[in-house]
């Protein structure tokens, strides 16, 4: 499946500049189109985001404690968890024989409940997940259950939160070797192969596992860290994109 250019027309420019954006079927474009008001919150948290140092360097828990801020933006605004389920009813209908002097329909029913997985944030019609450095799998278990919801008319589209992968463990490792870290710590930074970031996620997202879901990735990228005092300036982003008129305020 290809991939669309439809945010280049809807994405704010001081969003656009510092995260690494993917998507099929013009998902942004659909989303800033039947869902404007999500969407522009969806804009509104990243451009409030800021990627600190100790997301990239404190070890254990650091993932989570991103992901719940982000997380937490959303909450503010009215997104709520949700959770995919499947409710299978099959129905047997006996029709009667009159010679047996039979009347009437025999019905027998059976009922099979699927507990799917949960959305990370919902909010109208549209899914919203943060993958910062999960298990790779659970990329799979999000793009499954936003083309469950689609398919069932539930949701025009959805938003999937990761990261870049190169540029940010290489910030990583520059961070910790500067706040003293040991060789083993540096060399750990971002470094396991099985974890959530952009190019995992835009693997599936051109094989078609959204199936007809409009999907945008947003990945968190270098270009996302703010210097604590006494770190060097974060790097210049690099030079504005050329984007259409239609711009969300």
């Amino acid at each position: 499946m290809e991939l669309t250019q439809g945010w280049s027309s809807v994405v704010p420019p001081g969003v656009a500049e510092r995260y690494e954006l993917r998507e099929t079927r013009n998902a942004a474009a659909v989303l800033a189109a039947t869902s404007r008001e999500e969407f522009a919150e969806i804009c509104a948290v990243l451009a409030d985001f800021d990627l600190t140092t100790a997301d990239l360097v404190e070890a254990g828990g650091n993932e989570s404690r991103l992901a719940a801020r982000l997380n937490a933006a959303f909450r503010a605004r009215g997104w709520r968890e949700g959770r995919v389920d499947t409710v299978v009813t099959s129905r047997l209908q006996v029709q009667p024989w009159a010679p047996a002097g039979e009347a009437g329909v025999t019905v027998r029913e059976s009922e099979v409940v699927n507990e799917g997985y949960k959305v990370d944030n919902v909010k109208g019609r549209v899914a919203l997940d943060v993958e910062w450095n999960a298990k790779d799998g659970n990329l799979d278990r999000d793009i499954g259950a936003y083309r469950a919801l689609y398919d069932a008319g539930l949701i025009d589209g959805a938003v999937l939160l990761t990261r870049t992968h190169d540029d940010l463990r290489e910030l990583a490792r520059e961070l910790t070797r500067a706040a003293g870290g040991s060789a083993d710590e540096v060399r750990s930074r971002l470094s396991t192969s099985t974890t959530t970031h952009l190019g995992k996620l835009e693997s599936r997202m051109t094989r078609g596992d959204a199936g007809g879901c409009p999907l945008l990735a947003v990945a968190i990228s270098r270009r996302c860290w703010v210097p604590a005092d006494g770190e060097r300036a974060r790097p210049e982003p690099p030079a504005p994109l050329m984007l259409t008129d239609g711009l969300l305020p």
